[in-house]
């Protein structure tokens, strides 16, 4: 199977970079609704003459709208799919469910790719998502070479994996960190990185959290994947001509060329890992230096009057940047080279081998003989990578035109579809017939700055009668001033069946039934207990069924491991079930049961909301990074009754990375709780069977925001973190009250903001 490469484009000369040198396609973000928001992105012109000129290649187009999407943003959405429509697309890369309900509904010709954000992180969740009716599956990244290999085994179903570029520590799409500390969501493409900050944990000042790049190189050979994609939408024309050419080159049997290793490291590069394809892998976080680190070519061996010598391992030239690791600074020491030497000659260039002189600049830091020094930006490698592009306008892709010209004694007439012209004029029989037909083709071809091309022309001359050039391009202005651009844009569909929301009824979830004690289950409509794999369905003997709604995790890379205890709790008469994401709707039954939405699938539109109804849910969870206009309007417009999270301790990342100091072979996999604290900010994060979720030392609390919303259910969850029943209790009676809690955040729904 011959795989796709799969380049990104930030601005349309990294497309045209891209196209040059191999991507079989590219992805693309437009001004609104991209996971990469800070990018350039496209406007509807420039993406009218990309995909023009790709489809001339015979090279596919996807257009990224991967972000949630809010609901008095419908109309907008609506906006940019009828671009994406109009301008021809291949697919739309997304994550919203209610974009994938427009889709389906109103442009059926856009074809629908999960994106990475959807989290798919096994075979259950991508047959749920090949179910609604996509047709690709960007898969986790997290996922090992065996995981990939057993979802890309679906039949009918395209896969998609990462193979170069930056990670994020958080799966993507369960990410909250920044939405909560700044108001800037990564769900909203506006994420601020707080991952990659200074910790102080229990090995000290770290980068706890802060990934190094995905390089797969050759082992993308073994990836029976449809598309290998490169990340790289915020990175420039340069740097996404170079992977894209290395990988290129790896694919068409070339092997890992060296010399393009070194000049991707000279362009942009943290320092690279294969991740966790070949299975679990520490060696995924560069803890001590953040940043673009370059090719390392060297060591710090003297320092002589503020000169720096080492011996070069690769050619460094005047006005090449070079960067040296400095412990105890965050990002490495960098400067331009402005001086030069060799055996004491000046030189504009040294060879691999040569031992140099080089001139540090007035305010260096203090170096020390072995500190690694990195060649971050080379002038030769910036003017290695030229790429041809099309003339600008000349691969625009235009409506053609089907126009019927008549030519009658005393006037012309000229058709398309429900327009007409005419144009008065006395008009003798032809000496020549053809010339007539020319002069007739001449004129309608002439699109010039207008939209449209000339597809095919019906010329109605029973008489043979001569036209002249100047009335017949008349006619052709007056035929194409009249014609309207026949748009496809779409209108919302109208919300039947909008329900009666009733006094609202509180929720307690869990994953510690024993924190319940001393309280009245009477006092919930129901108390919904998070599952883990180790539990016994023997611990849930004697709670009332009619009260209990069963929660499956939000990540599980091995559902078989819950099937035993599904079973059991089904046959045991549970009926009431909770997902976090799509892969419960593969390992649940699709009747029978009470289905509810947890937050993590995300609903902050109508049209979500209808999706998920579509799907056989009964109930749905606002975001807990949500706003609170947008879930007042959402509840108002509600076709199902709504949950909201009042009280939890929210992760504010899920990951498959480890921060333990110790290495595997050393763990014993049980739960460990680790204390983090950043600018005087305090966290914790728990680290249990290769997962880690980090929270805040204060609570997501909202009672304020809740008296005023007025949804079906309040919930309160008490997961993860060990609370005591008498703090339980204390907690719940005061959320009843919508009483204020001391030491406590509220999110975005506090802010005052209207996006995030």
């Amino acid at each position: 199977m011959k795989k796709e490469l799969l380049a990104p484009a930030g601005d349309i000369e990294a497309g045209y970079a891209a196209l040059y040198y191999g991507a079989d396609a590219v992805y693309l973000g437009l001004q609104k609704f991209s996971a990469r928001a800070t990018a350039v992105n496209f406007d509807e012109n420039n993406l009218n003459q990309f995909v023009g000129y790709a489809h001339s290649l015979n090279r596919k187009v996807y257009v990224t709208i991967n972000t949630v999407i809010q609901e008095r943003e419908l109309t907008d959405l609506l906006l940019s799919l009828d671009i994406c429509s109009r301008c021809h697309v291949d697919a739309i890369i997304l994550q919203d469910l209610g974009v994938a309900r427009l889709i389906k509904t109103q442009y059926p010709d856009l074809e629908l790719h999960a994106s990475t954000q959807m989290a798919v992180h096994n075979k259950e969740g991508a047959l749920a998502l090949q179910k609604l009716g996509f047709s690709r599956v960007v898969l986790a990244r997290e996922l090992t070479l065996k995981e990939i290999k057993e979802i890309a085994a679906i039949p009918n179903l395209e896969t998609e994996a990462f193979i170069h570029g930056a990670l994020c520590y958080s799966y993507s799409g369960l990410c909250m960190f920044s939405s909560f500390e700044n108001g800037r969501s990564a769900n909203r493409g506006k994420c601020l990185y707080p991952c990659r900050a200074q910790f102080d944990g229990e090995s000290g000042e770290k980068h706890y959290f802060s990934m190094k790049d995905m390089a797969l190189k050759e082992n993308i050979l073994k990836m029976p994947v449809t598309s290998l994609k490169i990340e790289g939408r915020k990175k420039s024309a340069l740097y996404v001509a170079a992977v894209t050419d290395y990988y290129r080159h790896i694919l068409d049997g070339d092997g890992a060329d060296v010399q393009k290793e070194e000049n991707i490291k000279q362009i942009f590069s943290r320092p690279w890992t294969t991740f966790h394809l070949k299975g679990k892998n520490k060696d995924v976080i560069d803890r001590d230096f953040v940043g673009h680190r370059g090719l390392p070519i060297g060591k710090v061996e003297q320092i002589q009057k503020n000169r720096l010598i080492f011996k070069t391992l690769h050619d460094v030239a005047r006005y090449d940047g070079l960067q040296i690791d400095v412990a105890g600074q965050e990002k490495p020491f960098g400067f331009s080279v402005q001086s030069l030497r060799v055996n004491g000659k000046n030189v504009f260039e040294a060879k691999a081998g040569s031992v140099v002189d080089i001139q540090l600049p007035p305010q260096a830091v203090v170096l020390q003989k072995g500190q690694t020094i990195y060649l971050a930006s080379a002038t030769k490698v910036k003017g290695s990578y030229d790429y041809n592009k099309p003339k600008n306008g000349l691969f625009f892709q235009r409506i053609p035109l089907d126009i019927k010209v008549v030519v009658e004694e005393n006037k012309l007439l000229a058709f398309y579809q429900n327009y007409r012209a005419e144009v008065d004029g006395v008009f003798a029989p032809a000496s020549v017939i053809d010339k007539t037909e020319q002069a007739v083709r001449n004129a309608f071809s002439k699109t010039g700055d207008t939209v449209f091309s000339l597809r095919n022309l019906d010329i109605v001359n029973p008489k043979g009668l001569f036209a002249p050039l100047s009335l017949l391009n008349e006619l052709r202005r007056q035929l194409y001033a009249q014609i309207k651009i026949e748009e496809k844009f779409g209108t919302l569909p109208v919300i039947e069946n909008k329900i009666h929301h009733a006094s609202p009824q509180w929720i307690i979830k869990t994953d510690d039934v024993a924190c319940l004690q001393g309280m009245s289950w009477d006092d919930f409509a129901e108390v919904i207990i998070l599952l883990h794999p180790q539990m016994k369905p023997d611990s849930l003997r004697g709670l009332p069924k009619n009260k209990v709604r069963l929660a499956l995790p939000t990540v599980c890379r091995h559902p078989e491991i819950f099937e035993p205890l599904i079973g059991s709790c089904l046959g045991a008469g549970y009926k009431k079930w909770e997902i976090g994401n799509y892969w419960g709707l593969s390992v649940l039954p699709e009747k029978g049961i009470d289905l509810s939405f947890d937050a993590p699938i995300y609903v902050l539109n109508s049209q979500a909301m209808m999706t998920a109804q579509e799907l056989g849910a009964h109930r749905v969870t606002f975001s807990v990074e949500d706003t609170a206009s947008n879930v007042l309007t959402l509840n108002d417009n509600a076709v199902l009754p709504t949950t909201l999270i009042v009280y939890q301790d929210t992760p504010l990342f899920i990951s498959a990375s480890c921060i333990r100091s110790h290495s595997c072979a050393e763990c014993n996999h049980q739960d460990k709780w680790l204390d983090l604290q950043k600018d005087g900010v305090r966290y914790k994060a728990l680290s249990s069977h290769c997962q880690l979720m980090l929270f805040g030392e204060k609570a997501f609390a909202i009672p304020e925001s809740a008296r005023q919303i007025k949804p079906d259910y309040y919930r309160a969850d008490f997961c993860y973190k060990k609370y005591k029943p008498e703090q339980v209790k204390d907690i719940v009676q005061k959320l009843m009250r919508f009483e204020p809690l001391k030491n406590t955040v509220s999110a975005n729904m506090e802010r005052n903001v209207d996006m995030f």
